[in-house]
Formats: structure tokens, sequence, C-alpha cells
């Protein structure tokens, strides 16, 4: 019996090591009962594989790592695939949203960085996003936050899904969005 619970604690071990974990938010918050409070925290937690799976979770309990890990788990359980050009950025502006929480996510050319707010920031970086720029509007509400752009990110789709859909190739899709994106870079290289 030794042996399969050495096993399992290797696989998990090695599962451990593949996502990268962030804890957004932790929240203190109390219960009042007959003979006082109780307290007890809260954590919101992001996981990802910096290649393009991210999750979140919500862990709560009576002692912050316990609600860490209870988060983590949730946040395994919850991965997302979105799909990057180049594996650096977005194939197209999205808009989320989630209660007030209101998010708008835009691709960005190579050297420009993570532009984006704390919860936002933290969910971009465990996906593995290198240049993107987002704004958050409405609620600062770090779970409204983090909804939205998990909203967000659902709606990305890359041009192989978009062509199988039309029923047209990828250059013809991909060939529209370069000649009003990179005609600078287009009349550039032709005078070489």
């Amino acid at each position: 019996m030794a042996r399969r619970d050495d096993k399992r604690g290797k696989r998990d071990r090695d599962e451990q090591d593949e996502f990268a974990e962030k804890l957004v938010h932790i929240n203190r918050v109390a219960k009042t009962v007959k003979g006082g409070r109780n307290m007890s925290f809260a954590a919101l937690v992001v996981v990802g594989d910096g290649k393009g799976q991210v999750g979140f979770g919500k862990g709560k309990a009576q002692e912050v790592p316990e609600c860490i890990r209870k988060g983590t788990e949730l946040a395994r359980k919850s991965l997302i695939r979105v799909p990057m050009r180049e594996g650096r950025t977005l194939h197209h502006d999205c808009k989320g949203r989630h209660g007030a929480g209101k998010v708008l996510l835009r691709a960005a050319p190579p050297g420009t960085g993570i532009i984006a707010g704390g919860p936002m920031r933290a969910v971009l970086e465990s996906l593995g996003m290198q240049d993107v720029v987002a704004k958050s509007t409405g609620s600062s509400n770090p779970y409204n936050m983090v909804r939205a752009t998990f909203d967000a990110l659902k709606s990305q789709e890359n041009p192989r899904m978009i062509a199988a859909k039309r029923g047209k190739k990828v250059g013809d899709i991909v060939g529209r969005r370069r000649d009003g994106a990179d005609s600078a870079t287009a009349g550039d290289s032709a005078d070489v």
C-alpha cells in the first residue's frame, strides 16, 4: 500500500511543479455567534502553467494556509485553455463582464509587456501572456475583476477556428488582420 501512496504523491508533486499559483486576494471574515465572533479567511487564487492554461478558485477556512490550499484545488479543477498569438499576446481585442465589473483586453505589439491592474495582471501572468493592454471599469472587487477577465478570455478564438466556421482558408482571415495592423511594416519590408 505504501508504494501506491508514494507514486500518487510523486504525481501530485509533478503537477504542482507544472502550475504556478498566485494569491490574488485574502479576506478576513467574521461570523457573529452567541459566544462572540468566529474569524475565518477567504482566499482568491489563480493557477496557470504559463503556456495558455489558467484557472481560479476561492477557498475559505479557519487558517490562511488551508484556505489557500482549498482555493488552489478549485483553481486546478476550473482550468481553461486560451489560444494565444505567437505564444505572447491575444488574437483579437475582447470584452468581458461579470456583475458590475467590466474588462477590456487588447492585443499589443512585442515589447509592450503586461499593462493591467492587480487581479487582471495575476491572471494574465499565470496564463503566460507577455504583451497585452487591459483596462477595467466599474467594480474594482477582485472577484468580479477575475471573473470578468475569464469571461473575456473565453471569447478568444484563433484564426483556425474562425476559418473552419466560415469555410475559408486561414491565410484569408490572417491576411485581412495584417493588412490593417501591419501596413507600416509591410511598406518597410518592400523597400529592402
